[in-house]
């Protein structure tokens, strides 16, 4: 072999190797780059998978079934000082306190009943106790009426304090209204029945005398500019209607109403906003024939009154306003505790929740605004004499006829929530009927929480469907314009810039929307709709003109080059929209759109409503679906296009049977990726809508959606409250619905795909 072959030979196989070696490193690189793709989608997966179970693990105590322990039964303490007109116990359960028909206020141990103290409470010598009652349960309030025609106002608190590290809790006995009993019948007869409320300013007392006179007694309290000094002014009346069958009696805290109930089952509502001159505002039967009450409790708030009948059936009954302003008195709901007498209603303190124990030791604890029996259970076997239920509703004491007090705990951290509360229409409070409605927090304890997703959803789905309605349009026309009839010099510019848009954020896009276009479309709302008749018909009255323009004037434009002829087409018809407006409103609208809707047809108008996020949020989907339905289009083979127009297919002929369904996957896929865009958005919805959690198909109003309202709510829910935990649900309920509709999009892109990759 001669040099030159050798050489050449080296040569080769060097070469040889090289390109061995370089073959090597490139299945080296595909292999890691195909496990990097695998990964990653795997770790995407994991992701998603992640959010479903964190979201699961904290909205799933939402789910758990609430219940009741036995936690000890002791002897009553100090049993020989009389017996149990009220039972009471302090926050943190550690202390009770049992108030007897002798005037002893005796504090003991809840959890073993070891007594603490006992108070004498000044009841004068010679005089008997004859009536007692709660002023309020969550103020200490108790009073008893005396045989004299006094009556004694107590309220037990207890003081917190730290000696040496440790919990202290000291019980104190305080009267609001003085040591001395307070005169309210003046003719000395015994109060068989009575009632106090105990206000900053005011105290109010209603009481029935041996002689069956009811008396309402009202002390304003002034105090002195320039010393310590307390006067009252007393205001008394007499109520003489149903005085004799009043066998119940309750004041709400607000001073305005009275409630008066016979055994028989009358009820009648007193309007004592005038104190001198009460008026009778509702009067009703509220029992079945041969029922009697046997209880009446306010509900916490003071706005619904609890009544519990010899049949152990439980009502809520309140005060309803209807549209023409006359007053009734409704029964919202009711709940089957047993069939013995229900002996005690005890409402929660912070809650729209309730125990009630009827006369077998048959203990029952529900919910009002979810309408839930949360527990049932048989706690005793003697018959009650007196309960109560903790400040944070975690345990109750009972006391019954055998001298025992028996200590119970209580599971129950989210009773507000049910399926009707979340889904269907609740009769809330002081509404004329039951609705929809999101109002979850307020300034104090006595609020109800209305936590109903429903209008939530609505707001979510109609915000979604009117920005699709302005998105889908334009997107996929531009589309399928841009991908098939432009030429490619125009398309290398208008492709860039339309996709450019989705860059914007979308907190600017709401900020425009809801401090420019908001305005913008209140001042100019009838040029809105003109728009959707000028510019269309422009651009037909141009195409027909176009149309029928000589050659030599149409040819001057090059093949897909067209569109740029519109442009001042449309723009002319956009300000000729705005500038024939104002004659139009004046002339068929009496000279203002939105003035003539309301008066017209009851159509209100909000300034930052669904037609504002439709428009801006419309704006911010369609870059998504434009950009993926036009990449669709123009991927569509060049063999189908040029062989379905040299068989004799015109332009548009080929575009709607052969270009639209061979794209029809992407199509499919660049819509459900803009709805998905438009349910979950959160910026524009929120600055742009009002935030009113409303049900109304109006286009004129306000909405909230699912996202808004968790971006409003999350940052002020206490960890782990219902309200924290329903905000979680929310954002469940949102991730199944994405979930749910992408899974089924991807279903109809695989079948369309496999319908026509014959083509």
């Amino acid at each position: 072999m001669s040099e030159t072959q050798s050489s050449t030979a080296k040569s080769t196989l060097l070469q040889l190797s090289s390109s061995d070696a370089y073959q090597r490193w490139r299945l080296l690189k595909d292999k890691i780059v195909a496990q990097a793709v695998v990964i990653g989608g795997l770790s995407i997966i994991l992701a998603i998978v992640l959010i479903f179970f964190y979201l699961l693990y904290v909205v799933f105590p939402l789910l758990l079934s609430s219940h009741a322990e036995s936690v000890s039964s002791y002897d009553a303490p100090e049993a020989a000082m009389g017996s149990t007109v009220f039972l009471s116990m302090e926050e943190q359960n550690e202390i009770g306190v049992r108030f007897t028909d002798t005037g002893k206020a005796i504090f003991f141990a809840v959890a073993d009943g070891k007594l603490n103290r006992v108070i004498d409470l000044p009841i004068p010598e010679g005089v008997q106790i004859t009536s007692y009652a709660h002023g309020s349960v969550d103020k200490g309030i108790i009073v008893y009426g005396l045989s004299d025609g006094r009556a004694l106002v107590v309220r037990h608190e207890y003081k917190l304090s730290y000696p040496e590290g440790k919990r202290l809790i000291t019980p104190v006995i305080s009267y609001p209204l003085g040591a001395e009993p307070t005169v309210i019948d003046n003719n000395g007869q015994a109060l068989t029945k009575i009632t106090v409320k105990v206000g900053d300013k005011n105290t109010s007392f209603l009481a029935k005398t041996a002689d069956s006179r009811l008396l309402f007694v009202t002390l304003g309290k002034k105090e002195s500019m320039f010393d310590d000094e307390v006067t009252w002014d007393r205001t008394d009346a007499v109520l003489d209607m149903m005085a004799g069958d009043v066998d119940f009696m309750l004041l709400d805290k607000e001073f305005r109403n009275l409630y008066l109930a016979g055994r028989g089952g009358d009820l009648a509502v007193v309007d004592v906003t005038d104190k001198s001159e009460p008026v009778i505002k509702h009067k009703i039967n509220v029992m079945k024939q041969g029922g009697e009450i046997t209880s009446m409790e306010f509900l916490n708030g003071d706005i619904s009154v609890l009544i519990g009948d010899d049949h152990g059936d439980l009502a809520q009954w309140t005060i309803v306003r209807d549209k023409q302003n006359h007053y009734s008195v409704q029964k919202l709901r009711s709940f089957k505790v047993s069939d013995a007498p229900i002996i005690t209603i005890n409402p929660e303190q912070r809650r729209k929740g309730l125990l009630a124990v009827d006369a077998n030791g048959e203990m029952g604890i529900y919910n009002t605004t979810a309408e839930r029996e949360l527990i049932k259970e048989k706690v005793a076997d003697a018959k009650p004499v007196a309960v109560t239920l903790s400040p944070r509703a975690n345990a109750f004491l009972m006391q019954t006829t055998d001298g025992k007090i028996h200590h119970w705990k209580v599971e129950n951290e989210h009773p507000e929530v049910s399926w009707s509360s979340l889904w269907q229409k609740v009769w809330y409070e002081s509404y004329p009927e039951p609705e929809y409605v999101w109002q979850s927090s307020a300034a104090s304890n006595d609020f109800e929480p209305k936590m109903s997703l429903t209008p939530l959803v609505f707001g979510t789905v109609k915000a979604a469907f009117y920005a699709m309605i302005v998105a889908i349009p334009l997107a996929l026309f531009g589309a399928i314009y841009t991908g098939y009839f432009m030429a490619p010099g125009m398309r290398q510019y208008v492709k860039p810039g339309i996709e450019i848009m989705g860059a914007l954020p979308t907190v600017i896009l709401g900020f425009l929307a809801g401090l420019w276009l908001a305005p913008f479309m209140e001042k100019h709302l009838l040029g809105i709709f003109a728009l959707l008749m000028f510019v269309p018909l422009g651009v037909m009255v141009f195409a027909y003109f176009w149309q029928h323009a000589p050659k030599v004037v149409r040819n001057k434009i090059p093949e897909g080059w067209d569109a740029i002829v519109l442009v001042p087409v449309i723009i002319f018809s956009g300000w000729l929209a705005f500038e024939l407006s104002p004659f139009m409103e004046e002339l068929c609208f009496g000279g203002d759109l939105r003035t003539w809707m309301r008066t017209e047809f009851g159509i209100g108008y909000d300034q930052r409503n669904t037609l504002v996020v439709g428009l801006a949020m419309g704006f911010a989907v369609i870059p998504m679906v434009f950009s993926i339905a036009e990449d669709a289009i123009f991927s569509v083979p060049k063999h189908l296009t040029t062989g379905s127009l040299a068989l004799g297919a015109t332009p548009w002929q080929t575009l709607a049977k052969v270009v639209i369904l061979t794209a029809s996957p992407g199509i499919f896929s660049a819509v459900m990726i803009g709805l998905g865009r438009a349910v979950g958005e959160t910026m524009i919805v929120l600055m742009a809508t009002g935030n009113t959690p409303v049900m109304d198909f109006s286009i004129f109003q306000g909405l909230r959606t699912l996202s808004a309202n968790i971006a409003v709510e999350m940052p002020e829910a206490e960890v782990n409250s219902t309200h924290y935990r329903v905000l979680f649900l929310a954002a469940l309920v949102l991730f199944m619905f994405t979930f749910i509709v992408n899974s089924l999009a991807e279903l109809v892109r695989q079948n369309l795909r496999q319908k026509y990759s014959s083509l």
